[in-house]
């Protein structure tokens, strides 16, 4: 072979090497390999195609009709472009590389929106309208601070039947006595947002808390998760996990069945975070086991849920791919993965609940949407409270919905007594500029899937972004504590506050008639 032909034939090599990369990464950022899309000329048809072709691959695909044209303009579209090969920047778009979608196919996605999506969205229909009442609740707070309230988290002990707050500036745990005055408190890393407690077989107490390092949403893997024993009068810390992207929530559960307490820990992150299992060793340390690498998780649940003996995990997802995943026990130490609900990335899924409404023998789902902070923060008429019924086999169907603007947080129980379980939302989110009332909710069920929904008249004593349940004076009822992060995340214009700043939180006490 002479020279010339020897360089032609590596040149021919390369070029085909160069061809098959871009067409793979063409695939992986834009379009399956050899089936590009071809426009018609019709920009509707072209925009609907290339969206369902491209914007489904990470997520459920968002309806057209789900954001305005401004939010699909000047905020979902720009953040979203990167995805697919497309940069903005300065009120631009431009090519970063050859994969990915091209300019003008972009430019058919931003046409096709700006046709097809509505000016405003419609307002949510309410299948009942709410009572303003207090229903049977009593409200009753501590003395106010002098420093503005930021508090992330408020819950009680149902060992000792003590609140525990922590705020999201000076990062202390602050516990508080029978009286709603303050006692001992501790300083903690970072912001705590998820407390449990615990008994062991010497009746000593401990408090495992989610430090979550970042309260905005950023990759910076400084979550931690502390565990807080109770001895005498001193509250000693000990850190079970560390360096958890943006820590939310962990839970204790013996999984592999050898009598030593593991534990499931979430790291929501922003784009990358995971659950992990820390399964403990006859050492007391602990080996990490990666359950997932999703990131977005907000709420984990324990049970056997295939009733085969084993512990399982339910995680809802609330960023990006937003959906509610069963991970069943594989009896070897590892889970296997299956998806039971998918919900759209503008639902922000904020919480969820098991619990059998209906009482045949099946946990129900009830579960809530509304965090309203990231691409999109308008008001949206799906956000709200949601009731499944289990059809059994962990198979869900719709059965309510109510709309609540920003829907956060939720807690079930029998307040009334009446033997059937009822909910209470909270909603940090809420629409505080026009319907301020429905920051907070009590939903009285009167059959099975149908509930009567009071608005607790709480919004001027402060702003909700956590909220527990438990008997703080040990009456042997529920009673509801509500968290105030008082400032902050605001992404209503205009809104000026009318609410209590300085008071860190408030207990709805139990005071129903039985």
């Amino acid at each position: 072979m002479t020279r010339k032909a020897y360089f032609l034939t590596v040149f021919s090599f390369l070029i085909i090497i160069a061809v098959t990369c871009s067409v793979i990464l063409d695939g992986c950022k834009g379009h399956p390999a050899g089936t590009r899309y071809v426009l018609t000329g019709d920009t509707i048809v072209d925009g609907k195609n290339l969206v369902q072709q491209n914007c489904a691959k990470c997520h459920s695909l968002v309806p057209v009709n789900a954001l305005t044209k401004d939010v699909w303009k000047f905020h979902t579209l720009p953040l979203m472009s990167k995805y697919v090969g497309i940069t903005y920047y300065m009120n631009g778009y431009y090519k970063r590389d050859s994969s990915g979608l091209t300019l003008l196919e972009w430019q058919n996605i931003q046409s096709y929106y700006q046709k097809v999506a509505p000016d405003s969205l419609p307002k949510a229909k309410k299948p009942i309208e709410a009572q303003n009442d207090w229903a049977g609740f009593l409200l009753k707070k501590p003395g106010p601070v002098k420093d503005v309230a930021y508090t992330t988290l408020a819950t009680i002990d149902p060992f000792n039947h003590k609140i525990y707050t922590a705020d999201g500036v000076s990062h202390m745990l602050q516990e508080w006595g029978a009286d709603l005055k303050p006692e001992r408190s501790i300083n903690l890393p970072s912001p705590a947002v998820n407390a449990s407690f615990a008994k062991d077989e010497k009746g000593s107490t401990s408090m495992t808390i989610s430090c979550i390092g970042q309260l905005d949403p950023v990759d910076f893997p400084n979550g931690k998760v502390i565990n807080l024993k109770f001895e005498g009068d001193k509250l000693t810390p000990g850190v079970l996990a560390s360096e958890v992207p943006r820590a939310v929530q962990a839970v204790q559960a013996d999984f592999n069945k050898d009598g030593l307490v593991d534990w499931i820990v979430l790291g929501q992150g922003y784009l990358k975070g995971g659950v992990t299992l820390f399964r403990q060793n006859k050492d007391k340390s602990y080996q990490t086991i990666n359950v997932s690498n999703k990131p977005g998780a907000v709420k984990e649940v324990t049970g056997d849920f295939n009733n085969d003996g084993w512990t399982d995990l339910m995680v809802l997802f609330g960023r990006g791919d937003e959906s509610l995943i069963l991970f069943l026990n594989d009896q070897h130490g590892n889970f296997t993965e299956r998806q039971l609900l998918r919900f759209q990335p503008v639902y922000g899924s904020t919480d969820f609940a098991l619990t059998d409404l209906d009482k045949d023998g099946n946990p129900d789902l009830v579960y809530t949407c509304g965090f309203n902070y990231n691409e999109s923060r308008i008001l949206k008429p799906y956000h709200g409270l949601y009731v499944y019924r289990n059809t059994g086999n962990w198979n869900f169907k719709q059965e309510w919905f109510y709309p609540v603007n920003g829907c956060t947080k939720l807690v079930t129980a029998d307040f009334n007594g009446d033997g059937k379980l009822d909910i209470m939302t909270s909603a940090f989110f809420a629409d505080l500029k026009n319907n301020p009332a429905e920051s907070c909710i009590y939903f009285e069920q009167d059959k099975p899937f149908s509930f009567k929904p009071h608005n607790i008249p709480v919004s001027k004593y402060g702003r909700w972004m956590n909220m527990d349940v438990g008997d703080y004076n040990n009456d042997g009822r529920p009673d509801v504590i509500l968290a105030n992060y008082s400032t902050g995340f605001n992404f209503q214009n205009g809104l000026k506050q009318f609410w209590d700043k300085n008071t860190p939180f408030i207990l709805l006490q139990n005071n129903f008639k039985r």
